[in-house]
């Protein structure tokens, strides 16, 4: 749904008399740095019973800049996993906010009140100045307090909070509403990371952007400023001498905070709660993210209709209009899987409601009926503005409960689309309850099969404290919705709502209650607003996912809008309000890529652009991007154009070639799915982490890998029929054509021919790739049967190639095996002196054999030779002339040429087969 002020902030009233001065101001506190007091000094350090190492520092001078200091602090260290280090830091005598361990479940550092008292004098008083784990190393110095992590492998220095007289920032600052701590770092490390932003410049972080995190409802064509999730962790990736090493740094902290990085020193400005910094070992980018969601919690698995096409727009004013979607979505022969309901089925845009006039319930459940015979989905959206109407049932039950957020005793007065709300407040274990039971009243009216919760900055049309108006209609129902209405008046009056640092909030160095919740209202248990603003769309999530999962005990799909740390283990991710325009398609893959390093592999950004209007060109292209979007939506803005894929000829041409890859590649997509819950692994990844020692990919931002070797290289520029596309050391196969192929031994630039309704593909060596036939619908695509593209270098007298296939009862809640419902294959491929074996690993194969899923055909790419086959076996069986298998063999073209004298190399393809998944099989033959 469109943001309430879509291009950022040409209607910020009383703001837009100081909006010069706040910019001038934010740019000059991103380059002059001032540094604040003398740090801290090391007054006792000893070892904590649970084997790590606790401190106290003192203050060396305090300052009342920004407030006092907090004259004692406790640091505890800890190695908490062979790959984890954790630094954490906090006032040594008063508990401070920090993200709820309930929220996210971790380790607790040793309480307060054990260590009070033992600051002057310990009890097991260490001497070292060195704490050794197994792959990292924490150092410090006692005065000015600084520590240092290091790689113990090679004594590479990954953190230093050290300040010299000649460093551009600050020893360690901690105050009750400021805290500051720099690392340095060497010039030449790439990071990647610190979001949700779009950033103009690609993946890599850029010295000199702000990076501001706190959730925040502007629209997603603001560049550089933070948008709706906060996620304060980096990658950091290094090449010495070729050889790559990746780690990770999480500053586990939900307050407002500024990073600055100027590419030789990163620097944190934080509002307040602790230090609590968690440091990752990798050594490689999918190790980096494997320990890192092993912390943070695995990524939610979803289900196999989740990777079908998804249609929606604001503005599906009646049934009758979703019925002609469908319907036209099968007349032009393109796949869909999901239909979408913005707030149009809505009563009044209330939650869980149903409009009876535009969507009368007899009929959507006969619609409903249809569509989910033939396996398709419905999903609506649903915002937490609960509308404040005594006639509301939802309200009612909600004020009954008392599970709204509170200001000065009361439910906290907000405006969003129904006019007046109140917000849950999902800190509150009742709340959760109680919106679990909402869920359930509404599937019981609607069977829907997902939720979609937008606006969960939270986003507010008002700010400040609010009255409902007198005498006045409100909203008035014309004109723009996003208007506020309500009798308003700022708060400044708490050093919560006005605090002495202001972070660049919306860019501009907006008040950071502006157009959401005053951050001095109160959550459950006292927690304030303030600390706990970025965590609305996590805990609505964590929320919805249970609500949903307790009505039938399906595996829950729940997209959101806001997120944080570890909000990947319960919902998927699209990219907010963008615009249809060749820059806003760019971006779309730097934070689609973002995304998988936060641990939100299912991301997606809404294809031809949610704001008006993509040309006809754009929107070729953009499906040919958004077919590989983990997560793949067509959504448009109320006063857009339609922009279904169906509405241009040139679109729907683009969109069933681009899709019917999508849906040939639905077993490896969900694959790579069982994957990422297993171990974090992203599904779409820059080309850095299959290469991290190629150098000339680390700043790659318009080619992206889906798993560790399917590349896309899309158009992304107006006009242009080709494309110029980086091919890293190897082979590469074209899956549009398998006998057109790409090697080099250093990697190479390409120029690929790329006509409108094309999109470049392209399998890397050492590869099985599983794919099936497609179809309309996921469902129907998921009966075919299965082929084995198989590669290898070319021309490799001996060579492997790997594979795998995850299948399961994909509405099962857990994604995993022995249960029953599953099936897990390993694929392996040999080429030997002539000879090339096929053979497959099965676990728990019962499911696929129920199934009764077969591989049909199988073709191998790369291989020396005449193509010839002198024998071909299968499970030890010769296979008689007489069978149905066909035997073709095709040469290779080379796009790039070949050295001269270099033999040819060829593809052999077997079809006919008839090979069942579930069980193990052995396929061998021997080249001529």
């Amino acid at each position: 749904m469109v943001s309430p002020n879509p291009i950022a902030f040409l209607c910020l009233s009383s703001f837009l008399l100081t909006l010069l001065l706040c910019v001038a101001e934010a740019s000059s506190s991103s380059t002059n740095a001032t540094k604040i007091g003398q740090g801290y000094r090391l007054v006792s350090i000893e070892e904590s019973p649970d084997g790590g190492l606790i401190g106290f520092l003192q203050v060396k001078k305090k300052t009342s800049i920004y407030g006092s200091d907090i004259p004692l602090l406790r640091f505890y260290v800890k190695h908490e996993s062979n790959d984890r280090l954790r630094v954490h830091i906090t006032d040594a005598n008063k508990q401070r906010w920090e993200v709820p361990y309930n929220l996210l479940p971790r380790e607790q550092p040793p309480a307060l009140t054990q260590t009070i008292g033992r600051s002057r004098k310990s009890k097991n008083p260490i001497s070292v100045l060195e704490y050794s784990g197994s792959e990292l190393l924490f150092s410090y110095t006692a005065d000015p307090f600084s520590f240092k992590v290091k790689r113990k492998s090679n004594g590479e220095t990954l953190f230093d909070t050290s300040s010299g007289a000649s460093d551009p920032f600050s020893s360690l600052v901690f105050k009750d509403q400021y805290l500051e701590i720099s690392t340095k770092l060497p010039k030449d490390a790439s990071l990647y990371g610190l979001g949700e932003n779009s950033q103009p410049h690609g993946i890599k972080l850029y010295p000199g952007d702000p990076y501001t995190l706190y959730t925040t409802d502007i629209s997603a064509i603001n560049l550089n400023a933070d948008l709706y999730g906060s996620h304060p962790v980096y990658m950091d990736l290094r090449n010495s001498g070729g050889k790559a090493s990746a780690h990770a740094v999480l500053l586990l902290n939900s307050n407002g905070m500024d990073v600055f990085y100027k590419g030789t020193s990163l620097t944190y400005k934080v509002i307040g709660g602790v230090l609590d910094f968690y440091f990752f070992s990798g050594p490689s980018p999918l190790n980096v993210v494997d320990q890192y969601t092993q912390l943070i919690g695995r990524p939610a698995p979803m289900p196999y209709w989740a990777f079908g096409f998804h249609q929606c727009r604001w503005g599906y004013h009646n049934l009758s209009v979703i019925e002609e979607v469908v319907d036209s979505y099968k007349k032009a022969q393109i796949p869909l899987d999901v239909i979408w309901n913005d707030d149009d089925h809505m009563d009044g845009k209330k939650d869980f409601s149903l409009n009876q006039a535009n969507y009368p319930r007899p009929q959507l459940l006969k619609f409903l009926e249809k569509i989910h015979s033939i396996g398709m989905k419905y999903i609506v959206i649903n915002d937490p503005g609960i509308a404040v109407n005594s006639s509301y049932g939802v309200y009612q039950r909600g004020l009954a409960n008392d599970v709204f957020i509170k200001h000065d005793g009361e439910p906290f007065l907000a405006q969003v689309w129904p006019g007046a709300v109140n917000f849950p407040d999902f800190l509150n274990p009742k709340t959760v309850s109680w919106w679990a039971d909402e869920i359930r009243r509404f599937h019981e009216l609607v069977p829907i099969d997902g939720l979609w919760i937008d606006m969960n900055e939270v986003s507010n049309f008002c700010s400040g404290k609010c009255t409902i108006p007198q005498g006045k209609q409100c909203p008035t129902g014309t004109g723009p919705g996003w208007i506020c209405c309500l009798d308003c008046k700022n708060i400044t009056s708490t050093r919560w709502d006005d605090p002495p640092y202001k972070i660049n909030a919306s860019g501009i160095q907006a008040p950071i209650g502006f157009k959401t919740i005053v951050t001095s209202a109160v959550h459950y248990n006292g927690v304030l607003e303030y600390d706990a603003h970025s965590l609305f769309g996590f805990t609505e999530s964590i929320a919805t996912h249970k609500g949903l999962l307790g009505i039938e005990g399906k595996r829950p799909f729940i997209l959101s809008r806001s997120t944080f740390v570890g909000s990947g283990k319960y919902v998927a991710h699209w990219t907010g309000d963008n615009q249809g325009t060749w820059e806003n398609l760019r971006y779309s893959i730097s934070t689609m890529l973002n995304f998988g390093i936060f641990g939100i592999p299912m991301v997606g950004s809404d294809i031809c652009g949610f704001y008006p209007q993509p040309t006809e060109e754009l929107c070729n292209r953009w499906i040919e991007v958004g077919a590989f979007y983990p997560f793949s939506r067509d959504h448009a803005n109320y006063y857009s154009p339609r922009q279904e894929l169906y509405q241009w000829e040139s679109v729907a041409e683009s969109s069933r070639n681009a899709l019917g890859i999508r849906y040939r590649i639905l077993p490896y997509l969900y694959t790579l799915n069982y994957e990422a819950h297993v171990s974090g692994a992203p599904i779409a990844r820059p080309l850095f982490f299959s290469f991290p020692t190629y150098t000339e990919c680390y700043g790659l931002s318009t080619q992206f890998l889906l798993g560790s070797s399917l590349m896309i290289s899309p158009v992304l520029e107006q006009g242009k029929t080709e494309v110029k596309a980086l091919f890293p050391p190897g082979s590469w196969y074209s899956l549009l054509d398998l006998t057109s192929t790409i090697t080099s031994k250093d990697g190479i630039y390409v120029t690929l021919d790329a006509p409108l309704h094309v999109v470049n593909v392209h399998l890397y060596q050492n590869t099985i790739l599983p794919m099936q036939q497609g179809g309309l619908i996921s469902k129907d695509a998921r009966k075919t049967p299965f082929s084995l593209v198989i590669t290898f270098p070319a021309g490799a007298s001996d060579g492997e190639a790997k594979g795998n296939l995850f299948l399961d009862e994909d509405e099962q809640p857990e994604m995993t095996l022995g249960n029953g419902y599953s099936t897990y294959v390993d694929f392996h491929a040999t080429v030997k002196q002539g000879s090339v074996k096929v053979w497959s690993e099965v676990q728990e194969g019962k499911f696929a054999l129920d199934q009764g899923w077969f591989i049909e055909s199988v073709s191998v790419l790369g291989l020396g030779g005449n193509g010839t086959l002198s024998s071909l076996e299968i499970d030890g069986k010769p296979l008689i002339a007489e069978s149905n298998v066909e035997v073709s063999t095709s040469e290779h073209v080379h796009l790039n040429g070949q050295e001269e004298g270099e033999n040819k190399t060829l593809m052999v393809s077997l079809k006919g087969l008839k090979i069942s998944i579930g069980k193990n099989f052995d396929l061998n033959w021997k080249l001529g």
